[in-house]
């Protein structure tokens, strides 16, 4: 099947891949123990955006079990030479009316819903799949007018509805971490999403007390991310290396 990890630069690349994979859990397992966490605590998700079929294959046979794909389209173009082996994936990127039935095909959760006319949408579809499509309600705990997510303050609440619709299961909650190099107001950034968390958690609301997951911290703040509570960290180049530019190049 084409995209498959065979051959002689598939092979090299799945060694150095395999070694990317096996440093960042090595990290993780690091910060967890700073933390006073278990590293079970926290699930390493594989941002593959722009990464080839083969290069994701060659994760999840060194032992990768979650993928995340910010754009749907790439998520259900590498959807069937992915389908042979076990693992989850998730959309980490804005999701589309119009994207919505391919999300349903091969992702299952959805980060990134932070309205409730998307959620509204995504139940009306999911209803139809046995067992629904998780999702998280993302929010924009950083302030920064550049980045997806509700606002803080009505957090919330969206979550509480977005509990209640049938066909989605409230799994948590994702953010995108502030961009600064200041560690203190990053941490208060990722805070902010657990007292989220636990406030919903705790309101008894139906459908919400199980939405424990918090998925926020990247390569550069992963252990600001752990200490702060996060049970799924996002990481890419880290264990993909740089990303492919269109023009053969390597990106960052």
């Amino acid at each position: 099947m084409a995209g498959r990890a065979v051959g002689p630069m598939a092979g090299r690349d799945a060694a150095r891949i395999g070694e990317g994979l096996a440093r960042a859990r090595d990290r993780i397992a690091v910060a967890c123990q700073a933390a006073g966490r278990p590293a079970s605590d926290v699930r390493l998700l594989l941002a593959a955006k722009e990464q080839s079929a083969g290069a994701i294959r060659a994760a999840i046979v060194a032992g990768a079990c979650l993928i995340g794909e910010n754009r749907v389209q790439e998520l259900a173009a590498k959807g069937p030479a992915l389908a042979d082996l076990p693992h989850r994936a998730h959309v980490i990127g804005p999701l589309q009316s119009n994207k919505i039935n391919a999300a349903l095909r091969w992702a299952s959760c959805v980060e990134t819903v932070d309205t409730l006319r998307l959620a509204e949408r995504l139940a009306a579809r999911a209803g139809a799949r046995p067992g629904g499509i998780g999702v998280m309600v993302q929010v924009n705990t950083s302030g920064e007018p550049t980045k997806s997510g509700v606002e803080p303050a009505a957090a919330a609440d969206l979550a509480c509805r977005v509990a209640g619709l049938p066909g989605l299961r409230l799994e948590g909650f994702m953010t995108v971490g502030l961009n600064s190099d200041r560690a203190a107001a990053v941490a208060r950034s990722y805070a902010a999403l657990r007292e989220i968390r636990d406030a919903v958690v705790a309101s008894g609301a139906p459908g919400a007390t199980g939405a424990v997951d918090l998925s926020m911290g990247m390569s550069g703040d992963l252990e600001i991310a752990i200490a702060e509570g996060a049970t799924i960290v996002r990481l890419g180049t880290a264990v993909f290396g740089p990303r492919p530019r269109r023009d053969g190049t390597l990106g960052r």
